[in-house]
């Protein structure tokens, strides 16, 4: 990935996350997200009740794109859900990182985890 790619991903933006329904059709709603450049992960906090947490915890792939203007990035990769302490703990201190204050935290607060494995970029 370039270092224009991973500057974008590091810059504070919103992002779209499209998940998949059980009829198949496209959800997609707009989140805050961190990427994680070592290990090809980004991350999505959300609650396990949300329609994107209970999409992705029936399988399959999800993508984020953050866009400004005409230059854009896309993550595409599979992707899960965790209520691990752990895995909750290390995507809020990256979104505090990332975002400049603490995430919310709902009861419930879950993890999406996209294991990235395709990038799409125009003008970066």
């Amino acid at each position: 990935m370039s270092s224009g790619v991973e500057a974008f991903l590091a810059e504070p933006r919103i992002a779209t996350l499209t998940t998949i329904r059980p009829d198949g059709t496209p959800h997609v709603a707009p989140v805050r997200f961190t990427w994680d450049g070592a290990t090809s992960t980004a991350r999505v906090l959300t609650v396990g009740t949300a329609r994107k947490a209970r999409n992705v915890a029936v399988g399959g792939r999800a993508v984020l794109c953050q866009p400004d203007g005409f230059r854009w990035v896309t993550l595409e990769g599979s992707a899960t859900v965790s209520d691990a302490a752990e895995r909750v703990t290390t995507a809020a201190r990256r979104y505090h990182r990332r975002y400049g204050s603490p995430p919310p935290e709902p009861a419930g607060r879950v993890v999406i985890e996209i294991a990235v494995d395709r990038v799409l970029a125009l003008n970066l």
